[in-house]
């Protein structure tokens, strides 16, 4: 082979290993970018659903804390009424969980 050829020869394979370089780089570079993109379209979806997530908890709040009032206005008009009955009632729920309480123990 002549020198001639030989030089033709690696020209060619550094012409192509430049080529495999470029074209390496460009679709590192275009990775990269669809990866930011996809980044960027993940962080609005989760952004958005938080925000839901949020608006609902707010709903869910204000309606549980309406609950919580009517049902605290219920219990102190019914003590209200009849005190001696909420005593024993009382005294009935104290006496049961210190039984299931004690249960297992043994003396």
């Amino acid at each position: 082979m002549p020198a001639n050829a030989v030089d033709k020869a690696a020209s060619e394979a550094k012409a192509a290993a430049s080529s495999v370089a470029e074209a390496a780089t460009q679709i590192a570079a275009q990775a990269e970018k669809s990866f930011s993109e996809a980044a960027k379209r993940f962080e609005k979806v989760v952004s958005e659903g938080m925000e839901q997530v949020r608006a609902q908890s707010r709903t869910y709040t204000d309606t549980a804390g309406q609950h919580l009032d009517e049902a605290q206005r219920y219990t102190t008009e019914k003590i209200r009424e009849r005190p001696l009955l909420a005593a024993g009632a009382a005294l009935g729920v104290g006496l049961l969980v210190g039984l299931l309480l004690s249960g297992g123990r043994n003396r």
